[in-house]
C-alpha cells in the first residue's frame, strides 16, 4: 500500500473525518490504554487529518504524561483519534484504524510499538 485517502467516524457518526494514510505502516500499541481498547493505528501529519463533522461532538482523555490528547465521541464514547507530536516534534494525528470506512484492520500486518516500556 501506499498513502491514500480513507473516511472514517466514530460508531454512531457524529464525529466523522478523512485522512492520507498508510496502512502498511499501521502499528499496535501496548500500552495500558491501546491495550485494553484493542487499538490498530496509523499515524500521519495533522495536516493530513481533516475532521469534517463533530468536534462538538467530541472530548479528550489524557494520561500518563498527558502529551497525547485522546479525542473520542460523547455519544457514543469512540476514540476515533488522537492528536500529539512524533518524535520530531511534528503536530502528529494517530487514526484508529478500526473506524476507517471499508477498512479491515484484521487483514493487515501492524508492526507493534512497545508503549508499555514508554
Amino acid at each position: 500500500m501506499s498513502i491514500q485517502t480513507y473516511g472514517g467516524s466514530c460508531q454512531c457518526g457524529a464525529v466523522r473525518f478523512s485522512a492520507d494514510l498508510d496502512l502498511d505502516r499501521s502499528v499496535i500499541c501496548n500500552c495500558s490504554r491501546c491495550r485494553r481498547m484493542g487499538f490498530v493505528l496509523a499515524f500521519a501529519p495533522i495536516a493530513a487529518f481533516r475532521l469534517e463533522s463533530g468536534e462538538d461532538a467530541t472530548t479528550e482523555y489524557r494520561f500518563n504524561r498527558g502529551v497525547i490528547a485522546h479525542r473520542f465521541c460523547r455519544v457514543c464514547g469512540v476514540e476515533a483519534y488522537a492528536t500529539g507530536q512524533g518524535p520530531d516534534g511534528t503536530p502528529m494525528v494517530a487514526v484508529n484504524v478500526n473506524c476507517l470506512d471499508g477498512v479491515d484492520p484484521r487483514a493487515l500486518t501492524p508492526g507493534f510499538y512497545d508503549g508499555a516500556s514508554v
